[in-house]
Parts: structure tokens; sequence; C-alpha cells
């Protein structure tokens, strides 16, 4: 008994037929191929495909090189910000031993001391306002400058004919800027003319 081929048998087959044809074409074309290349061309193509490999190599390295330092900076970054205040504290630490040096002198003091203790807190305001100087503080001098409210932080007027009107009349908080950035304005009484 002969039996017919099914539909997917002949499908199959003829796939397979048509694998091995384009794969025995690829082989022709390639032995062509190579039968065109001459000993040059091929030592050639060696050379460039050995430059290649040497340029992914270092296109591999840089990448991870690259990724390292993105790596490092954010870490340095992070550095930075958590102590950027490290040089500044050093130079304040002493300032509180000085003020501890001080609270011990006036808890052991004896009558009539307080001139010698009063000399020693103005030293330390002395050397505080000088480590904060270094560090970039600018105080901001308002008294009797004309007003600007880019730093001065107005709060009353007051009449007088001691001070031209606009100027400032009295500082009542100090002000200061480090470096350009204002971090208080000054706080002051404008003068105005008086009414009469």
């Amino acid at each position: 008994m002969k039996t017919e081929p099914t539909d997917a048998t002949a499908k199959r087959s003829s796939d397979e037929q048509a694998t091995a044809a384009s794969a025995s074409e690829a082989q022709a074309a390639s032995a062509d191929a190579n039968a065109d290349l001459s000993p040059a061309a091929i030592t050639e193509l060696q050379a460039q495909a050995t430059k290649a490999k040497e340029h992914w190599d270092t296109l591999l390295r840089t990448t991870a090189d690259f990724e390292n330092f993105k790596k490092r900076a954010a870490r340095e970054r992070q550095d930075a910000v958590k102590f950027a205040n490290e040089s500044l504290l050093q130079k304040l630490i002493p300032i509180l031993d000085t003020f501890d040096m001080a609270l011990t002198a006036a808890t052991n003091a004896k009558e009539g001391t307080a001139q010698s203790l009063q000399t020693g807190v103005s030293m330390i305001l002395s050397q505080f306002r000088n480590t904060l100087t270094e560090a970039g503080l600018e105080e901001i001098d308002a008294a009797g400058k004309p007003f600007d409210p880019n730093f001065h932080e107005a709060v009353s007027q007051q009449e007088t004919v001691d001070v031209p009107e606009g100027h400032v009349a009295q500082q009542l908080r100090r002000g200061y800027k480090l470096k350009d950035r204002l971090l208080r304005p000054a706080t002051v009484i404008v003068a105005k003319k008086p009414t009469s």
C-alpha cells in the first residue's frame, strides 16, 4: 500500500531543500570570495581584524575607567558635602577652648577681677571674628550709609536731623555676607525728615 505525502511532510521537505540550497550557495560564494582574495588582501584583512579587536579592548577599558571615575567623583562629592565645614570647625575649636578657660577663670575668680574677665571675653570675641573673616565672612556696616534693600532690612523709620533722609539712622543687628552672597541682612532703622 502506497501512502500519499501529507501537506506538512511536503512543506518540511521543501524547507529542508531550500535551507540546504542556501547553505551550499553561501559556501560556494565564500569559496569564490576566498578564491578572489590574494594573500596580501587576506593579510590586510587579518591586520584590520587585529586592529578592530585592539580598538574594542580599548573601548571596553575606557568605558570601565569612565564608570569608575563617575563612581569616584560621586563619592568625592558626597565627602566634600559631608565634610565641607571641617576646616572651619578646626579653626573654631581653639575658640571653644578659650571660652572654657574663661568660664573656669570666672568660676574661680576672686572679687574685683571683673576687668580681667571682660578683657578675656573681648580677646575671645576678637579671635572669633578673625576666624570667621578668614573663612570669608564679611560684616555689613550699615550705620550712617544710604539704605540699600539688598543688604539692609528696615524695621522702622525715625525722625532725625542728625542723619540725612533715606540713610540708616541706627543699626539694630549686624548683617553678614559670605564673599558675595548675603547670609543675613543688617536690621536697621531708616532716617526720615522731622514733620515739624
